[in-house]
């Protein structure tokens, strides 16, 4: 069953709007798609460039056209192996993983959930909705626009600076919403403790990644009444043991872990330390958020909203009616 690569392209996909985070805004998302085939199957997988690693799409395309001459000729299987060598953690590693994944489980007859070793389908889960950076009446705006949309999962985006403001904001326009926060590294400089309660008197039931990377003993001496979980802390298996103890919980993206191989590893590494899992995206389409839907059935979190923010998504992706994600139909 020796593959080859069909095609590694980027695509340029608009959002609705704008979304804004503490880096920056944008109103597109670039995504690099690869499409490898093999006895007359064909599997496919997206990547979206993680900004704070440095990628770009086009250089994500060169790294997977560069990689698939060595795979070319293995098994899906094998090939899959490989890239986990050869290639570093990044969106590029993601959409030829994804894609050998999808190849594979079409060659074999199974469903991707079945190849990944999940007990029964995947079923709709309660997914976050971001409220993306802007003043506290903006942003209390989005959460009324959202919870009329039937979301009850708020993600809110923090900057460090009149977070409270902003939290206060999004109850005021979403008062019966649960409501969880993005720092974004940001509170290297703040009373973590002090924070963290007032948002949790707010009703803000998880932290996500308060600190820089490489801060994160500042959580050391913290014990909240809220859940932190590590983001950007947590790219692979092995940074498990280093950010453990830290953390209530890790946020898994496809994207950052490199393919649903290392995610599904990430996973394994934090249910055996007793960590929470959480499972994110990128701005992407539902091609991206195939392979992370399976992992998202273990999930106590699930924020994969990536094709809701867009302006459109591919042709049968996912669903997503009264604030659930579910499969796509057929």
């Amino acid at each position: 069953m020796a593959i080859q690569l069909k095609s590694a392209r980027v695509e340029r996909w608009p959002v609705a709007g704008s979304f804004v985070i503490s880096r920056g805004a944008t109103d597109h998302v670039d995504v690099v798609v690869a499409e490898i085939e093999g006895d007359g199957a064909a599997g496919r997988g997206e990547g979206t460039p993680v900004y704070y690693l440095g990628e770009d799409a086009a250089s994500c395309r060169d790294q997977i056209l560069l990689a698939a001459g060595h795979v070319a000729g293995m098994g899906a299987a094998e090939a899959r192996a490989a890239v986990q060598e050869i290639m570093a953690p990044g969106a590029a590693r993601n959409a030829l993983d994804c894609a050998l994944w999808d190849l594979e489980a079409r060659q074999r007859g199974l469903r991707l959930w079945q190849l990944a070793g999940c007990d029964g389908a995947p079923t709709a889960r309660t997914t976050a909705f971001t409220i993306s950076l802007g003043s506290p009446g903006a942003m209390a705006e989005q959460a009324a626009t959202a919870e009329a949309d039937g979301y009850h999962l708020l993600k809110i985006k923090l900057t460090g600076e009149d977070d409270r403001l902003r939290v206060a904001g999004v109850r005021k326009g979403a008062p019966n919403a649960r409501l969880i926060v993005d720092a974004n590294e940001s509170w290297g400089q703040v009373d973590i403790l002090e924070e963290a309660e007032a948002l949790a008197d707010m009703g803000v039931e998880m932290i996500e990644q308060p600190v820089p990377v490489g801060a994160d003993a500042l959580l050391d001496p913290i014990y909240a009444s809220i859940p932190f979980v590590a983001d950007e802390s947590c790219q692979t298996a092995a940074d498990i043991a280093r950010i453990g103890a830290f953390y209530d919980g890790v946020n898994i993206k496809l994207d950052k872990a490199g393919g649903l191989t290392e995610a599904l590893r990430i996973a394994d590494a934090a249910d055996a330390a007793g960590l929470a899992i959480m499972v994110g995206c990128m701005l992407s389409t539902s091609l991206a958020i195939a392979p992370a839907f399976v992992l998202a059935q273990r999930a106590r979190w699930v924020d994969l909203d990536g094709p809701a923010l867009l302006e459109r998504d591919r042709e049968g992706g996912f669903e997503y009616r009264e604030g659930r994600i579910g499969p796509p139909v057929g």
